[in-house]
């Protein structure tokens, strides 16, 4: 599955684009991205050997936020930029240069077509799959000026042997803690029970994340990477209610921006 002479023609024919455009001429200030939309794999990478079901765990994309990523893109009319491959063969939130791009073991699964990868074999991916979205991004900041900018995804309740997670949703970042707080407020007021939280459960940091330094921050621009626990995006009604609570949120960050 690393062979590099198969790498070398990694695309087949019926293998999808990397990138899907929604709204692609929409003027509005805000950009949405989301990174870990899509469960592809490859024809040629054959599943990447994992068992049956494995690419529709939350190792395998986030469960959720495609869904969710669509409906707040209909809602404000706002440009999304979709990731179609599973996250198992090139996870696009972070530096392609690390090992977490592409993972030989995903909350202690082994991936079997992840092991002992050539640098080829690295940067076919890249070019298949990294390079095509980064550059998405960038012409979506050039296309229209842009005031926000919303990475949307997914997190799992539980991870294996590990305390299981409380938050409903958390809003990363590192630079913006008013936009993440903004967030915060602002659906706590809609639904006071759910519990919301600023960078958890994960951090944002140079070594581990892609979109938000190297995209947003750089750009100086209003900005959250935003987490659902994926329980609460199984259902329509459950993808509503989250679109018009981060929906809302979002004019509330860009009211407060000058």
């Amino acid at each position: 599955m690393a062979d590099e002479t198969l790498m070398s023609t990694l695309a087949g024919p019926n293998d999808p684009a990397a990138v899907e455009w929604v709204h692609p001429g929409s003027q509005s200030p805000i950009l949405l991205v989301c990174e870990h939309a899509g469960q592809a794999i490859p024809a040629q990478l054959d599943g990447l050997g994992l068992p049956g079901g494995a690419i529709d765990l939350h190792i395998g994309w986030d469960i959720g936020a495609e869904r969710l990523a669509r409906s707040l893109a209909a809602k404000l009319g706002a440009p999304l930029i979709l990731q179609r491959y599973s996250r198992l063969v090139m996870d696009c939130n972070r530096p392609p240069c690390s090992s977490d791009s592409m993972p030989e073991i995903s909350d202690r699964m082994a991936i079997p077509g992840n092991q002992r990868l050539s640098a080829h074999a690295r940067r076919e991916r890249q070019r298949l799959i990294f390079d095509p979205l980064d550059a998405a991004i960038t012409d979506g900041f050039e296309r229209f000026p842009r005031k926000a900018a919303f990475s949307i995804h997914s997190f799992t309740r539980q991870m294996q042997q590990d305390e299981r997670r409380v938050w409903d949703a958390g809003f990363l970042c590192r630079h913006d803690l008013a936009a993440a707080q903004t967030f915060v407020d602002s659906i706590g007021r809609a639904e006071p029970g759910l519990r919301l939280a600023v960078n958890e459960p994960y951090q944002i940091d140079d070594a581990g994340d892609w979109f938000i330094p190297h995209h947003a921050e750089q750009r100086k621009l209003r900005h959250t990477l935003i987490e659902v626990c994926n329980d609460q995006l199984r259902t329509d009604t459950q993808i509503s209610r989250w679109t018009d609570l981060i929906a809302r949120a979002m004019q509330d960050v860009l009211e407060a921006t000058p």
